[in-house]
């Protein structure tokens, strides 16, 4: 489109431009209609194909398996994450472990690389957003509505998360740490979490009576 549309300018500018008299005038047509249909039909003939390319992209990212590796349920709540490691049925594990932040200290999520990961995720106040920006991809945290995305690392390394929705006063701080690590690594440090009394999961309710006191304190300062 780029070369098309640069081409008709070069084209108009070379053969009309202005020499020693006037410039020659283009022949003026009114009213042309097999030209006119072709300026309709082609726009509506771009927009379908990129539209069919759009749906097939935006499908294959939100695609979810029957069956993942890893499943963690995300709990976003004012102001930090609550992350709950599901591996009761994970031989290398054979429980559920979990992390809560807080804005004094930030969670840190782990993921095996090369795993599929399934993230549920629910808020436990107002509208957060999970968004780990090298994974091009975020969903909205909702109360009362349930979402979900797969996921699957294929990089070793540290990465920054944080929510994407305006949430509240201390939104800016809804961060965290991303490692994404060897399975091996990945199973130590959930068996780590479990044995230092991180086991069992954190429900939505749990996950407010851990950060109120903290809040609370806030306010009476």
């Amino acid at each position: 489109m780029g070369a098309l549309v640069w081409g008709l300018i070069g084209w108009a500018v070379i053969r009309y431009r202005r020499k020693d008299g006037d410039a020659p005038a283009p022949r003026q047509t009114a009213y042309h209609l097999p030209l006119e249909l072709l300026y309709t039909l082609v726009p509506f003939l771009i927009i379908g194909v990129l539209f069919v390319y759009t749906i097939k992209a935006s499908d294959a990212m939100v695609e979810q398996e029957q069956d993942p590796d890893t499943v963690i349920n995300v709990i976003g709540q004012k102001w930090s994450w609550t992350f709950n490691y599901m591996e009761e049925d994970n031989p290398e594990i054979g429980t559920v472990a979990h992390t809560i932040g807080t804005v004094e200290s930030l969670p840190d999520l782990y993921l095996p690389i090369n795993k599929r990961v399934r993230f549920n995720l629910e808020s436990a106040d107002v509208i957060h957003s999970f968004w780990v920006p090298n994974f091009y991809f975020k969903r909205d945290v909702i109360p009362g509505h349930p979402n979900s995305f797969d996921v699957t690392p294929n990089k070793l390394g540290t990465f920054d998360g944080k929510c994407a929705e305006l949430c509240g006063e201390k939104h800016a701080m809804m961060l965290f740490k991303v490692h994404i690590v060897t399975e091996e690594e990945y199973n130590a440090k959930i068996n780590e979490l479990a044995d230092n009394g991180f086991s069992g999961e954190i429900s939505l309710e749990k996950a407010l009576e851990a950060v109120m006191p903290a809040a609370a304190s806030e306010e009476h300062k």
